[in-house]
């Protein structure tokens, strides 16, 4: 497949340094993605920035040097983020204890040609700084924020130099990542749709579950359609997550009177199906009226990290 195709492609890398932790965990880590992938990792035990996904090996035949030059620059930001720690526990007036820095950085290569890119900090759970690289400007929620935003904004030539990366540098390592992991990056896997039901007690209306499975890449349309039309009235949906195996799930679900069952429809349309898919509404199928626990597939896990950060890392 061609690097455009529909499908967003993005490289991402979180880090997140703890004052205090137990049990042998590290006090610093620092995955990479790519797209959804973690495909390099480093932790403060290991010291050493390692490939976790067998594409990435061609790298080390390419360049010999590489591994070497990310691990002394992922140690640079090891131990920028730990006294960071300690300047911000102080700006704060906080007492020791646990304390999270995070910092992101990345880019984005859309499914239209168009580029996006984003550095932020994190402070103990909260965003503290966010690069905006239209003005060039750190933008801070937080007074305590204003004395490094004021240091930042006026280092112009930094900023330059973050907008570059974001837009030119990430994008070219990007592309590069995307071309040695194509047959996992770039393949299709077309999704399996589902559809069951459960009556509902006192209204009698009947709630349905479209469940849609197993697909690859993640950007799907799904909806439910009344007489081909898009209904989105009493219609409820999950969000697109993971599975073990990289593929992802997604389900919506309707309530509907049983009288006008004949109507309804779940529309799929995805990379990977040759035309879109219509799966009708079981009838007698009433999977003994309490099989479905809906739940929200909880998002990747680093979603609920602050990002933080666009001193970002290159060979």
């Amino acid at each position: 497949g061609s690097l455009s195709g529909s499908s967003s492609h993005s490289l991402r890398y979180f880090y997140t340094a703890v004052s205090e932790s137990s049990q042998g965990l590290p006090h610093f880590i620092a995955p990479g993605y790519v797209d959804d992938q973690v495909f390099v990792y480093y932790d403060s035990n290991t010291r050493m920035r390692q490939p976790r996904v067998s594409w990435m090996e061609e790298v080390g035949k390419e360049d010999p040097q590489y591994w070497d030059t990310v691990t002394q620059i992922v140690r640079g930001i090891e131990e920028v983020l730990r006294a960071d720690l300690e300047t911000l526990r102080t700006r704060y007036n906080q007492s020791e204890g646990l304390h999270t820095v995070q910092r992101t950085c990345g880019c984005e290569l859309r499914g239209d040609g168009s580029k996006g890119g984003f550095g932020q900090h994190g402070y103990n759970g909260r965003t503290f700084l966010t690069f905006d690289k239209e003005t060039l400007t750190w933008v801070a929620p937080d007074p305590q924020a204003h004395i490094t935003q004021r240091k930042w904004d006026a280092d112009s030539g930094f900023n330059q130099r973050s907008k570059a990366y974001m837009e030119e540098e990430c994008i070219e390592w990007l592309k590069k990542y995307l071309s040695y992991g194509k047959e996992t990056l770039l393949r299709r896997e077309a999704p399996v749709v589902t559809v069951s039901s459960r009556t509902e007690d006192d209204d009698g209306m009947e709630t349905h579950v479209c469940r849609v499975d197993g697909f690859y890449p993640k950007e799907i349309d799904a909806s439910w359609r009344r007489d081909g039309e898009v209904w989105l009235q009493d219609t409820f949906r999950g969000s697109v997550a993971p599975n073990a195996d990289g593929t992802y799930h997604y389900w919506l679900s309707i309530r509907i009177d049983p009288q006008e069952r004949d109507r309804y429809r779940c529309h799929v349309e995805h990379d990977g199906l040759q035309e879109p898919v219509d799966k009708a509404l079981k009838g007698e199928n009433l999977q003994g009226g309490r099989g479905w626990a809906l739940f929200q597939g909880g998002g990747l896990w680093e979603r609920n990290l602050t990002p933080g950060m666009s001193r970002c890392e290159h060979p």
